[in-house]
């Protein structure tokens, strides 16, 4: 499954800084040739280090990572519920993507202007989440008025729905977003797409004193972030793109002295998989392929078939299976059969994270 997360925020708060970064980290993986689809639009590898060893040992001619999409929004201002600004271009971009990064300002810059005056990560988090909730509520508004007839003639079904409807609108109207309702009720407005159900992710935009650590703004937003069961990461976006000009020799050595065991672009990367609850398993194409694919924790192994090839969920037969630590331990897929190590498995069985794949099939 392709992964979209949009990158929210209001102006000047480092989403132009940050997309930039992440373009660029995209185009200097090596063997990871980074594509923009629009000039809004750019995809960045998945940097996975069990592909790289995998790749290592059996030294395909091509390897190919899981990938982001990150799509830069339009930025937010009061309002934009009601169409001010590019309200209505930003919401409509915001039912497309699956997560949202949204950015938050932590960093003092006297020139670099604060839309809402001085800083105030809470405030800032409140502007663009209450813009939300008022579009969501106006959804859910629709939605009731189209189900209150059925429901009075006696429709069961529109009955429970308008139920549901009811109880997500007054949660939204007590300033909560729809992401934080219990399972039940998510699945119940699920076709709706609403705004705040989409999973999220705080990036606090620190300055460069504290590219990975926590100045008092950003401690604030991990609060925020904590509460709300949200994603959380802390970086300095300027500082990301400057990295992301780097040679990758010089990228690590300045890392080395910044004491940085990974980017934040990199954390940004994982973080958008484990808010999605997105696993990866690995196919291997003789010498020719070696390949990471995103699937749901929990998907069965013919489904998770259908991502290589819908032919292969079809007619689906078996699936071959092996951890790629018996792969690394063993040396090779001979010894790690010799070693009883590769399983069959059939439909139903759980892909569980790292797995290496071979499906079997019939047309």
């Amino acid at each position: 499954m392709g992964l979209k997360s949009g990158i929210v925020g209001l102006p000047n708060v480092g989403k132009s800084t940050l997309f930039n970064a992440l373009t660029k980290a995209g185009a200097e993986v090596s063997n990871y040739p980074f594509t923009t689809i629009e000039p809004n639009m750019g995809v960045v590898p998945v940097r996975d280090e069990r592909l790289v060893r995998i790749a290592e040992l059996v030294r395909p001619e091509r390897v190919v990572p899981a990938t982001v999409e990150f799509v830069d929004i339009a930025g937010l201002v009061r309002g934009a519920s009601r169409g001010e600004g590019l309200g209505n271009q930003f919401l409509a971009h915001i039912r497309e993507v699956d997560a949202l990064c949204h950015i938050v300002r932590c960093f003092e810059k006297e020139d670099v202007a604060h839309t809402e005056g001085e800083l105030n990560p809470e405030r800032d988090i409140d502007t663009i989440n209450t813009e939300l909730i008022l579009a969501d509520i106006e959804t859910l508004e629709r939605r009731i008025a189209k189900l209150e007839k059925p429901a009075i003639s006696g429709d069961k079904k529109a009955g429970r729905l308008l139920e549901a409807s009811v109880t997500v609108k007054k949660h939204l109207e007590d300033g909560r977003p729809a992401r934080t309702l219990p399972d039940e009720l998510i699945k119940e407005i699920k076709e709706l797409n609403l705004l705040t159900a989409k999973p999220v992710i705080y990036v606090a935009n620190t300055s460069e004193e504290v590219p990975q650590g926590l100045n008092p703004h950003a401690q604030r937003v991990k609060e925020v972030a904590h509460t709300e069961g949200a994603g959380f990461v802390s970086l300095c976006a300027r500082l990301e793109a400057e990295l992301a000009e780097l040679e990758e020799e010089d990228r690590r050595e300045f890392m080395k002295e910044l004491a940085m065991e990974e980017t934040g672009i990199d954390r940004l990367v994982k973080e958008s998989l484990k808010v999605l609850g997105l696993i990866t398993f690995f196919t291997i194409k003789g010498g020719r392929e070696c390949r990471a694919w995103l699937i749901k924790e929990g998907t069965r192994v013919q489904k998770a078939a259908g991502r290589v090839h819908t032919d292969f969920e079809k007619g689906f037969i078996k699936a071959e299976v092996m951890g790629w630590k018996d792969l690394l331990e063993c040396g090779s897929e001979t010894a790690c059969r010799q070693k009883g190590l590769v399983r069959i498995e059939g439909r139903d069985y759980v892909v569980r994270d790292g797995d290496i794949i071979s499906f079997r099939f019939a047309l």
